[in-house]
């Protein structure tokens, strides 16, 4: 475990080294909203922790990992197969700051195709059937995760990000799916020039935030 967690027992402590506790911040079955798989049913499960810190997140809320209860993934797993769904999204704060060796293991014995979101900036556990990398400039994605990524997605909140886009997309094996996806706040600002760049640029596709749109979680 990458991320230290305070005031843990022994046994806590262990636990979370092993990945059977995670400091679950939600869980919930939805659509997944952005990105390649958007349109598919999923349940989420977004864990507690971050230092990436990222000014424009819309979930700072689960940047400090203390808040949220240390949930046995076992009952996250059971909770996960009360569902007909069978891919399940591991996102955060930021993921990788857990070991997530379990988790998608048992899912997998399950059926459960496992997907994660993350920044790249922690090294890579679990077994995935879809990564989708997002590299922020505050801590950008290690070496080795570019070429695992099944999918880049690149949050536009201004033109130079653009810039960063193309730094990344120069990682990423040629089999990696490309998608620029306005920052919310600033969808209308941003929209019309992402449009443009990937008219230029047709190796980009858009991804937008349609659970936003659908008001849905």
């Amino acid at each position: 475990m990458l991320y230290k967690l305070s005031g843990l027992s022994d046994i806590e402590n262990d636990l979370v080294e092993k990945g059977e506790l995670l400091p679950l911040m939600e869980e919930f079955y939805t659509i997944q909203g952005e990105g390649y798989n958007s349109g598919k049913a999923a349940y989420f499960i977004r864990l507690g922790g971050c230092d990436v810190g990222c000014h424009w997140c819309d979930v700072k809320e689960s940047w400090d990992a203390k808040l949220h209860a240390l949930t046995p993934t076992k009952k996250i797993i059971e909770n996960a197969l009360n569902y007909t769904g069978k891919a399940v999204v591991v996102s955060g704060g930021e993921p990788l700051l857990y070991n997530l060796d379990f988790l998608t293991a048992e899912l997998k014995k399950n059926g459960i195709e496992t997907f994660i979101e993350t920044s790249g900036a922690y090294p890579l556990t679990g077994i995935w059937d879809w990564i989708c990398l997002s590299p922020k400039k505050t801590m950008p994605p290690l070496p080795e995760i570019f070429e695992k990524a099944h999918e880049l997605k690149m949050i536009v909140f201004n033109k130079h990000d653009f810039t960063w886009a193309e730094e990344n997309a120069g990682k990423v094996s040629e089999k990696c799916f490309r998608f620029l996806q306005p920052e919310w706040s600033k969808r209308n600002e941003m929209m019309p020039h992402i449009v443009k760049y990937v008219q230029e640029n047709p190796k980009w596709m858009v991804s937008l935030q349609t659970h936003k749109y659908m008001n849905i979680p």
